[in-house]
């Protein structure tokens, strides 16, 4: 499956004519889910099932679609707990400077002076700039990194390495 994409997960029905509510799992959801689009529902058994977006709108924190081939719940419920994939070849290409998180998430964190901090566990998005979460290499509590060009001063996704200059009191 390395050649898919996940771009949300169904987690449940959203009334009885066939809308699926989504967690989004992609920065791109207005492209993603476009009307006309084809998606990819993975089934626990490894298959997928083309589906066709014929409406999304958002409500609440969910984006919610309702697919041109299934009209109501009954066909939906079995979609409860899927994922929705894209092939990796429609992956939308960045500008220089933007990563994936999927390409951030794992790398290992080092200050300028070489000292190895731990490896990136989670991404933030809460306000102005994202915030990596580092596991600690060893004991202690996890380390909040801001992504801005004043702590973060190399990115390294080919060799999974990323230079940061710590703020006073970041540790």
């Amino acid at each position: 499956m390395d050649n898919w994409l996940n771009v949300g997960k169904i987690v449940n029905t959203h009334g009885i004519r066939g809308e699926v509510r989504v967690i989004s799992r992609t920065d791109f959801p207005e492209e993603r889910y476009k009307i006309g689009n084809t998606l990819y529902v993975e089934k626990e058994s490894g298959d997928l099932t083309p589906v066709t977006i014929e409406a999304h709108r958002k409500h609440k924190q969910f984006d919610l679609l309702t697919f041109e081939e299934f009209k109501n719940i009954n066909q939906v419920v079995p979609f409860k707990g899927l994922l929705l994939k894209v092939p990796k070849d429609q992956a939308v290409s960045l500008d220089e400077g933007e990563f994936f998180y999927r390409d951030i998430i794992g790398c290992s964190v080092f200050t300028l002076e070489g000292e190895e901090l731990g490896k990136v566990k989670e991404i933030l998005s809460p306000g102005a700039n994202d915030v990596w979460v580092v596991k600690r290499k060893g004991f202690g509590a996890d380390i909040l990194i801001p992504y801005i060009p004043s702590v973060v001063k190399t990115v390294d996704v080919e060799n999974k390495k990323i230079i940061i200059e710590p703020l006073e009191g970041l540790f």
